[in-house]
């Protein structure tokens, strides 16, 4: 089994930035793929960005890029998620999420088997 743990959320001004982590803990040699997703209320979740802990490809959503960075560290068993240039529009409960069997771009939350509790990020 695999536990997730995000940090790193807060509030912060339009144009500002922030950082969120993903630990993972337990049997994290199972996990071949990790995502980061949000979800305003009212509104389903969105997937925005994954990557493969190969190092071999990250994906992102077209509403991110160019402002949001999907970054992996091995040694740590972390991931993170660089947010820049954030927009009201952004405010949401950003959730990691990691998977044992992956491929394509992995951007949909269903095909993930593991998640963590979610961490508010509030831009005004």
């Amino acid at each position: 089994d695999v536990q997730l743990v995000e940090s790193g959320g807060g509030s912060v001004q339009p144009g500002g930035s922030l950082k969120l982590s993903c630990t993972a803990s337990g049997y994290t040699r199972v996990a071949k793929c990790f995502g980061w997703f949000r979800q305003a209320p009212g509104k389903e979740r969105e997937g925005l960005a994954s990557i493969y802990t190969d190092g071999s490809s990250t994906y992102y959503v077209n509403s991110v890029k160019d402002r949001f960075i999907i970054s992996r560290d091995s040694v740590k068993n972390m991931v993170h998620l660089q947010m820049n240039s954030l927009k009201p529009e952004d405010t949401a409960m950003y959730y990691c999420a990691a998977n044992t069997h992956c491929s394509g771009s992995l951007l949909s939350g269903f095909v993930y088997s593991y998640w963590g509790q979610g961490t508010q990020v509030t831009v005004s």
